[in-house]
């Protein structure tokens, strides 16, 4: 029951961010601040993942063909793919999960316990749409940004591992990531960033909004929020993966 009370409140919740939206001019003002804090904020660690990433898949895979029979280029195609398809969309937003949507619910959280959102409320003004509903614009806006960052970057530290730990030349890597590239992959992995940008934000705004209580609670809201956001990535990887590709 106790499921079935949360997956109500958060569906009521998300009706909440769409009605009595503010002024645009605030709203579009708030959505720059969380662009920057969750793109440019993230790039660091993003790009730092990626390219070890990369390198480390590069380098699996360089293991894993060895045959007579399967071209160096080979690695080149696998890792692309394994970085474009699963890696950079996947695996990159499981980790903003933790950055991204621990922020989130500490930040709402803790306006929760010290009774700011109480005090909007009594202004007239929705506090869930002004506080949640451009963080999840922002995220939907920018976080595909990201992950073609990440794509990138991980492409091209396999590309640097492969070539320093000789696996494999430099022109069969390149010759392979060129091979058989299909952009519907790139298609296919911006739609999960789009809906795990939305799962990340929603969820964890969810969370901290309903904190009850004190600090501990804030942690232990923050907590779960990075939980149930990675278990619902998981999950809905799992259904689009089976929409798009079975």
């Amino acid at each position: 029951m106790k499921h079935i009370f949360e997956i109500g409140r958060y569906w009521l919740f998300v009706k909440d961010l769409f009605t009595r939206p503010e002024k645009w001019p605030v709203f579009w003002q708030q959505v720059l601040v969380e662009m920057e804090s969750m793109g440019f904020g993230s790039l660091v660690i993003v790009a730092i993942n990626s390219i070890f990433m990369g390198a480390v898949i590069t380098i699996q895979s360089a293991y894993n063909l060895v045959s007579p029979a399967v071209p160096l280029s080979a690695i080149g195609i696998v890792a692309r793919d394994s970085i474009i398809i699963e890696f950079s969309p996947t695996i990159i937003m499981m980790v903003l999960a933790g950055k991204i949507g621990s922020s989130i619910s500490g930040e709402i959280g803790t306006m929760r316990v010290t009774e700011q959102i109480d005090a909007l409320e009594i202004m007239g003004i929705n506090s869930a749409s002004f506080l949640v509903f451009p963080k999840i614009f922002a995220a939907i806006f920018i976080l595909p940004f990201v992950v073609i960052l990440s794509m990138f970057m991980g492409v091209f530290g396999g590309w640097i591992a492969g070539d320093l730990t000789g696996v494999v030349p430099s022109a069969d890597y390149l010759k392979g990531i060129q091979d058989s590239f299909l952009p519907f992959n790139v298609f296919f992995a911006l739609v999960k960033t789009v809906t795990f940008a939305y799962i990340i934000t929603s969820v964890s705004a969810y969370h901290g909004y309903f904190t009850d209580g004190g600090s501990l609670e804030v942690g232990k809201a923050s907590t779960k929020a990075v939980v149930y956001s990675n278990i619902l990535i998981l999950l809905f990887d799992y259904i689009l993966t089976m929409l798009f590709l079975a």
